[in-house]
């Protein structure tokens, strides 16, 4: 099957203190240019390495791996011939990251420093790095190893969490990049620009490449000197900018900070808000499931006009691939603190489920191989449930809704009880017993998945076009 590079996704990244129970939160989209391009979600081992050579099948791209890699849960490419995407995961250490969203350069920093093209990219990102730190500061260094030793072959967004502290790290150009620390009481929402503003050197909350400095004083690149400020300097202001980029860091700002008035067009809209309220898990995969409901600009709803609906990219599309959401609980044990929640196919009609991070496999059905519609496949079965929803949204939206509000309830029951079940375990009983909880739990939400499809099929076939009413007999 063949696959074109990624080339979207929104991003949101929450710090512990903005948040309902002192998590840290980092999520992420993963689209793509088609509307199906199957992915797995897996738990990759732990593994030794000895000098083993990591070669990209996207690029050509490669990095020694030695020594101890962590186990991590990930969710790559069902087809790897162009290389794993494994996107996100959770590690053993305790530490998350999403890698990537897709970020744009302007021409007149890239002619100074182009990307190359045999650089670290998307497809290799989370399997070079995460499997090897310990913390997420940690993860800024490996990457800035890489890209200093290797050069960077794509402009990407990188999202990295503990459980103390969210960092965004933005790859420009080939050789330089900037990385900011989230503060603990704020959140940002990211969307395919470089985000990051004023840079402070001073400030350990900031890390940045080595001259890059120099490298914008030697080429004349700061149209304001008097400060540096990254997205001014690098970034884009274009006209993909305010219809494709701008519109979904507004809607989510409107969702979290609805005091603020603001423009969907507007490309200054800052990188770090404040929340009016303590945010949840729920609230940020519901800015990663939305398609600006409640505004004229969403394609599925009834106000605004055919213009409105189609002037701005949704958050959630039919060619969203995968959502996450990457939790790292307070005051816990690595080995429970993480929850990965994942939500295959388009996040608009898929619930998030649970994961608890410290197990050594998934569920057959979400680790599906399957290229093809299968109705064994987690994928295809949320791509087939998608699908249906967005094609008789009228008549099966509530019927959608309801499934994706009590799969949330069942979700927050099944987390709750199983920090009951589990509380005072440790080491190769808590996993062996996080393994057997979380899939059978996936075997719940397998059944009440298969269980709503049947009932839109129905529902959509007694609303078929193809009818005439005479009488009960006709």
């Amino acid at each position: 099957m063949a696959r074109s590079t990624h080339s979207a996704c929104t991003s949101v990244l929450v710090g512990k203190q903005a948040t309902l129970d002192g998590s840290t939160l980092i999520a992420r989209t993963e689209d793509n240019a088609h509307a199906c391009n199957p992915k797995r979600f897996v738990v990759i081992p732990e593994q030794q390495h000895r000098k083993d050579i990591f070669t990209s099948a996207n690029n050509g791209f490669t990095w020694e791996l030695d020594g101890s890699g962590l186990r991590y849960t990930a969710t790559p490419e069902v087809n790897t011939g162009e290389g794993l995407y494994e996107e996100a995961g959770i590690n053993a250490a305790g530490v998350a990251m999403s890698a990537t969203e897709s970020t744009y350069t302007n021409e007149y920093v890239l002619a100074h420093d182009p990307l190359v093209k045999d650089g670290l990219a998307e497809d290799a990102l989370v399997t070079v790095v995460l499997p090897f730190i310990s913390t997420a500061r940690e993860g800024i260094e490996r990457i800035a190893q890489i890209v200093a030793a290797k050069g960077s072959a794509e402009g990407n967004s990188i999202l990295l969490a503990d459980a103390n502290e969210v960092w965004y790290l933005e790859l420009a150009t080939g050789h330089h990049w900037v990385a900011q620390r989230i503060p603990d009481d704020a959140y940002a929402v990211c969307a395919n620009r470089l985000s990051i503003q004023e840079v402070d050197f001073a400030s350990d909350d900031f890390m940045a490449s080595e001259g890059i400095r120099a490298f914008v004083e030697k080429h004349h690149l700061n149209p304001r000197p008097d400060t540096f400020d990254f997205r001014r300097i690098f970034g884009t202001y274009s006209q993909q900018d305010t219809h494709y980029n701008a519109p979904r860091v507004w809607y989510g700002q409107r969702l979290f900070t609805p005091g603020v008035v603001q423009e969907p067009e507007d490309l200054n809209l800052p990188f770090i808000r404040r929340a009016d309220r303590l945010l949840g898990v729920d609230d940020v995969a519901g800015l990663l499931s939305s398609h600006f409901e409640g505004t004229p600009f969403d394609p599925l709803g009834s106000e605004g006009d055919e213009r409105t609906r189609t002037r701005y990219r949704s958050i959630a599309l039919s060619r969203t691939q995968e959502g996450h959401v990457l939790q790292i609980r307070p005051n816990r044990a690595p080995e429970h603190a993480g929850i990965h929640w994942v939500s295959l196919a388009t996040t608009a009609f898929s619930p998030f489920v649970p994961f608890f991070a410290n197990a050594d496999q998934s569920h057959p059905a979400w680790e599906s191989v399957a290229e093809r519609p299968d109705p064994e496949s987690a994928y295809w079965l949320l791509r087939t449930l998608g699908m249906l929803a967005e094609n008789r949204y009228e008549l099966v939206a509530r019927t959608a809704n309801d499934y994706l509000k009590a799969s949330w309830q069942k979700a927050h029951e099944f987390v709750a009880a199983t920090d009951r079940t589990c509380a005072g375990m440790t080491g190769a009983k808590l996993t062996a017993t996080l393994t057997k909880l979380n899939s059978a739990f996936m075997d719940r939400m397998l059944t009440d998945l298969r269980s709503v499809l049947q009932d839109i099929v129905i529902a959509s076939a007694e609303d078929s076009r193809l009818s005439f009413d005479m009488d009960a007999n006709l």
